[in-house]
């Protein structure tokens, strides 16, 4: 049943408990278990207001000696403590054009350099951001077009309560007689141009104050109408009026528990399953559960450091109290920017540029503030979460026993498991680790290899890459080389020496490369070192490779495989999911032409591993689509050895400093993308590999034990992610490797590229190994092609 089915005659007269069923079942269905809420500051611009509303105590007369406006030092002082405080959001709230009443406001402004106190609160709105990095959310009331549009430059999102759609209480003895910005149809208004101009906006009612249900449904309508045409209405605030002293409402009835709650579930079930519907807590303490169970997905603002303004009666609660109680409900408690989850996953709709990059850099891949400070490459990762749900959504644990049991889940299910927090969380690791368990019992296995990047040039502009140049470009970390042969071939050398199995060679697509090139490299190295396994070569390398040489990929991969290739890298995939890669690698192989490189490797006796490469533009529902292609693969081929997320290292990517990138995955979702590939990829992919240069060592091991079984390589060069950022080192040696994997009480075991136990002889070669040589970073010369 939709929105628009529900009968006015029912919401009128059904049992209060049946309506609330009904919202909270559609809570569900469009919020899952989460109640939200935004940890803001509020800044007070200004208390003078044209406007004499009956109930308010915020709105005040000029005083002497008073300011009529909070000067610039004071809004940075309240904002600066909001961002100490790790608040996101700075809530202006505001009399409404104060302006066109008092002479004093208009000295103040005056003063000020401004016209109009929209136009000074655009001034603070930039201070705020430029300064402390919070996200303006401005009340400055009813508003032209042309203030909405100048707001928007400078502001995560807008508001204004509709408060009622009833015009008797703008008539004499009603609570806005007097107050020419509380009519109806200007501030319906307001909210018709904030949707033109594609704003964020906030609304609500406020109940209580003299209107009838029916005038509350005829306002709630009245919203759904304007956000069905724009869809801009982020969230509807349903208020209940508090009587204050020394207002003209002092003494006044305040709606009651069960009318707030019909109100809330009347809302719910006008507006619909996705609609953010928010309730102040601090206008109803003590009875939380009630409100989550009548269909609320919010809690709104609430402040660590400044009271709430308009209701300075009624103090926030303590937010550990409010996330213990929003439990109780069985709901998780999460953190919001100003801007909702809808809107900030679609920031270049809705948000003008620089906003759009903070919001960004702030957001989590749901949409919603991240959690924690960690970034992939940075050395320590967060405090784990407390768990306060006794026990996981039952839907969710269904899909988690289906995937251990070896059923392909679908895409609306894998995009579930990577949402999941709290209780959920630790159900989905949980289950993960008893699959690897199941699957590889206690070893944790790793490979000594060496990472031999051959060149840095590349023709390609992949944007999320910071290990590319140009022929001459020295704007990223490095200069341009291009290794000679007998460097790739001494690295080999060296590395054989230093106890390692494996050589992987993965470079920039160099414009004189052909396929020629990579194979003489293949055969140098096997002459050089016969018994070294040669990884090697994306399916990018391979499709270029190929091309230059005429030739189907197939019969090129076969070229390789008789010059000694061994197995390939599954890197270039990225995300396969060609709406994103048309964001990120415009010019690389799609999403098919990576799967079909795959597929005739396979089918040639070349195995892959498959990775991942996340936490940059896209989201859970591309992640589902780029394992279940991985998947379906697999199925088929049987061809992957190792499935291998790597986070997105954000520091030097070209797309972050260019505000075009969040700042990779939170902890949580990295720990997630390991726990839910080995769910979703059972029992297709059996080894899920952790990058210890993504995630640390720290970050490693809680990956290790929420799925996956393999530390991957010692590396002794690796140079792609550290351009990029990442702080972790060069080399993870063996000893080092195993003190980790038994610090988590695992078994750790040397492995070739293959799975396979090496050799003893390589084992004490490896615990035995020199320090290494200094690198020769050859400059960039003209290749000719090695072989004809």
């Amino acid at each position: 049943m939709g929105a628009a089915d529900y009968p006015l005659e029912w919401l009128d007269s059904a049992p209060l408990a049946e309506l609330m069923a009904e919202a909270a079942r559609l809570r569900d269905a469009g919020h899952g278990r989460l109640v939200s809420y935004s940890r803001k500051v509020f800044i007070p611009l200004t208390r003078l207001c044209r406007d004499v509303c009956h109930y308010c105590t915020f709105a005040e007369r000029p005083r002497a000696g008073r300011p009529a406006y909070l000067p610039p030092e004071e809004v940075l002082a309240i904002a600066r403590a909001g961002a100490a405080a790790g608040c996101t959001e700075a809530l202006f709230t505001l009399g409404d054009k104060p302006e066109l009443r008092w002479e004093a406001a208009r000295e103040a402004l005056a003063a000020l350099g401004h016209a109009t106190t929209i136009s000074y609160l655009r001034e603070m709105c930039a201070l705020v951001l430029r300064e402390t990095g919070l996200l303006p959310h401005a009340n400055p009331g009813v508003m032209t077009r042309e203030e909405i549009a100048a707001l928007r430059g400078v502001t995560a999102s807008q508001g204004l309560m509709l408060e009622s759609a009833s015009e008797h209480l703008c008539m004499r003895g009603g609570v806005h007689h007097g107050s020419p910005d509380k009519h109806p149809a200007a501030r319906l208004e307001t909210i018709r141009l904030a949707g033109e101009l594609a704003v964020p906006f906030t609304t609500g009612i406020l109940i209580g104050i003299g209107e009838t249900r029916a005038e509350r449904i005829a306002a709630l309508l009245a919203i759904r109408d304007l956000h069905a045409r724009h869809g801009h209405i982020q969230e509807v605030i349903v208020q209940n009026f508090r009587a204050k002293p020394r207002t003209r409402l002092a003494g006044a009835p305040e709606p009651d528990l069960d009318d707030l709650l019909w109100t809330i579930a009347a809302a719910r079930l006008v507006l619909g399953p996705e609609m953010n519907i928010q309730a102040p807590p601090n206008l109803s303490p003590g009875v939380y559960p009630r409100l989550v169970a009548a269909g609320l997905n919010d809690w709104g603002g609430v402040s660590p450091v400044t009271p709430d303004h308009v209701n300075p009666e009624a103090p926030w609660p303590h937010l550990e109290e409010l996330a213990r109680r929003t439990a109780e409900a069985g709901k998780v408690l999460v953190q919001r920017l100003p801007v909702y989850p809808a809107y900030a996953t679609a920031p270049d709709r809705w948000l003008a540029p620089e906003i759009a990059t903070r919001v960004r850099r702030m957001s989590d891949a749901e949409g919603l503030a991240r959690a924690d400070d960690w970034s992939p490459g940075e050395t320590a990762p967060p405090r784990p979460q407390p768990v306060r749900l006794a026990a996981a959504d039952a839907a969710l644990a269904r899909a988690v026993e289906r995937a251990a049991s070896g059923a392909r889940l679908d895409a609306p299910d894998i995009a579930r498991l990577f949402a999941a927090r709290d209780a959920d969380y630790r159900h989905v690791t949980a289950a993960a680790d008893a699959l690897r368990r199941a699957v590889s019992g206690e070893v944790v296995r790793y490979v000594v290899n060496r990472n031999i990047n051959y060149t840095n040039i590349c023709a390609y502009r992949c944007r999320f890459c910071a290990f590319s140049k140009g022929r001459t470009h020295e704007a990223l970390r490095g200069a341009p080389y291009d290794l000679a042969m007998e460097e790739i071939v001494r690295r080999a050398v060296e590395a054989w020496a230093r106890g390692a199995t494996e050589v992987c060679l993965q470079g920039g697509i160099h414009p004189d490369y052909t396929g020629a090139t990579y194979e003489a490299i293949c055969r140098a190295i096997k002459a050089a070192v016969p018994g070294m396994h040669i990884h090697a070569f994306s399916p990018l390398e391979v499709t270029q490779g190929a091309a230059t040489l005429g030739l189907p990929v197939r019969d090129f991969l076969a070229r390789l495989r008789d010059a000694g290739l061994g197995t390939l890298p599954g890197t270039a995939a990225e995300i396969l999911d060609d709406e994103v890669r048309a964001v990120i690698c415009p010019d690389k192989v799609s999403t098919a032409q990576w799967l079909a490189v795959a597929r005739a490797a396979h089918g040639l006796g070349l195995r892959t591993t498959a990775t991942i490469m996340f936490g940059h533009v896209e989201g859970p529902p591309s992640w589902a689509r780029h394992l279940l292609a991985l998947r379906d693969l697999a199925q088929e081929t049987g061809g992957f050895t190792e499935f291998v997320p790597l986070p997105f290292v954000h520091m030097e990517a070209p797309m972050y400093l260019r505000g075009q990138a969040r700042r990779g995955p939170t902890f949580r979702e990295a720990v997630l993308m390991h726990a839910v590939g080995r769910l979703a990829l059972h029992p297709h992919i059996r080894n899920v590999q952790t990058s210890w240069v993504k995630m640390g060592p720290a970050g490693a091991a809680t990956c290790l034990e929420a799925g996956a079984n393999d530390l991957g390589g010692t590396l002794m060069n690796e140079s792609i992610s550290r351009a990029a950022g990442t702080q972790h080192g060069q080399e993870f040696p063996p000893a080092a490797m195993e003190a980790l994997i038994r610090s988590i009480g695992r078994v750790p075991q040397q492995r070739d590229t293959l799975y396979r136990p090496v050799p003893e002889e390589r084992r004490a070669a490896s615990f035995a190994a020199a320090p290494l040589a200094p690198v020769v970073q050859t400059p960039p010369r003209r290749r000719e092609p090695a072989l004809a």
